[in-house]
C-alpha cells in the first residue's frame, strides 16, 4: 500500500484498477477557515464508496482512493479547467459553488491563480501520477486494463439533470474509451437484472479520467459509473451508510466488473 498525504494506492494482481477521485473528504485547516457551512458540509462527496467497492480487493483489483474532498480541487477535470460538457452547467477544478449553487467560500475568500497552481501541484498531480503509473504497472503484466471510475451523487439534481437521475450511469466517453466488447459485457449485466434502473452515456459519458486515459488501441480500457446515492445509502445530512442498501447492489456491481475484465480478454 503506497499512502499519501493526497491519496491512498493498493495494488492489486488482476487487471483492474478501480479510482475514486471524490470520494476523500478532508479540507485542511487553513483552508476550512476560507469556506462557509455549506461547504464543510461536504454534501457534493461521493460518499463510502470504496466501503460499497470493498469487494473488489477479492477481484484483485488495484484501488487508489483520494483523501480530499472534491472542494479543495476537482479530480476528475482537465488540468487546464476546460468544460467537459460545453454549453451545460458544470463545476470547475477549484469549484467555487456547490452542486446547489451555494457559495463555496466566504466573500473575498475565493481560491485565485495561485490557490490553482498549489493546489494541482500537491493533490492533483500526484494522484494522477500514481493513476498513470499503476495502469502501465498492470498493462506491462496483463497486456490490457481496466479502469473503472467509481462515482456517485444524489438522484435528485435540478442543476445537472431532470428528473430522477437512473440508478446506474454507464460513462464510455461515447464508446471511444474503451473496446465494444468491454461496453457491451456490461451492459449485458446491468440489462440481465430489473431491481436498478440503467443508462450508457446518458447524462453522465465519462469526466476527465475516463476520457483522458481511456486509450483502448493501447491497451487501457476506462468506464465510468455513477450511481444514485440511493442504491447504498442516505443522501441527506449526515450521509449515512445503509448496509442492507448496499447489499443489494453490490452483487451487481460485482458481476458488472467481472464482466467487463472478462471481455479484455
Amino acid at each position: 500500500m503506497d499512502a499519501t498525504d493526497a491519496f491512498t494506492l493498493t495494488p492489486g494482481t488482476a487487471p483492474l484498477l478501480v479510482s475514486f477521485p471524490h470520494s476523500g473528504t478532508h479540507i485542511p485547516a487553513a483552508l476550512a477557515e476560507r469556506m462557509t457551512p455549506e461547504a464543510l458540509e461536504r454534501a457534493d462527496v461521493d460518499w463510502h464508496l470504496p466501503q460499497l467497492y470493498a469487494f473488489a480487493r477479492s477481484l484483485g483489483a488495484s484501488t487508489l482512493q483520494a483523501h480530499h474532498a472534491r472542494h479543495v480541487i476537482d479530480l476528475n477535470r482537465p488540468p487546464e479547467d476546460t468544460s467537459l460538457y460545453p454549453g451545460q452547467d458544470v463545476t470547475g477544478l477549484l469549484p467555487t459553488d456547490t452542486f446547489r449553487k451555494q457559495p463555496l467560500y466566504l466573500p473575498g475568500r475565493e481560491p485565485d491563480a495561485d490557490d490553482t497552481a498549489e493546489r494541482r501541484m500537491r493533490y492533483w498531480q500526484p494522484y494522477h501520477d500514481a493513476l498513470r503509473t499503476e495502469l502501465a504497472r498492470l498493462r506491462t503484466l496483463h497486456g490490457a486494463v481496466l479502469l473503472w471510475d467509481a462515482h456517485s451523487i444524489v438522484s435528485v439534481m435540478p442543476r445537472f439533470f431532470d428528473g430522477r437521475l437512473p440508478d446506474l450511469n454507464l460513462g464510455s466517453a461515447d464508446g471511444r474509451a474503451c473496446a465494444p466488447a468491454v461496453q457491451q459485457a456490461v451492459q449485458a449485466v446491468m440489462a440481465a437484472q430489473t431491481q436498478f434502473t440503467h443508462v450508457s452515456n446518458g447524462r453522465f459519458k465519462g469526466g476527465h479520467i475516463t476520457r483522458h486515459y481511456g486509450q483502448p488501441d493501447a491497451g487501457i480500457h476506462a468506464l465510468q459509473l455513477e450511481m444514485c446515492q440511493r442504491t447504498y445509502m442516505v443522501e441527506s445530512a449526515p450521509f449515512a451508510y445503509r448496509s442492507d442498501l448496499a447489499a443489494q447492489v453490490q452483487p451487481l456491481l460485482h458481476r458488472m466488473l467481472h464482466a467487463a475484465v472478462q471481455a479484455l480478454a
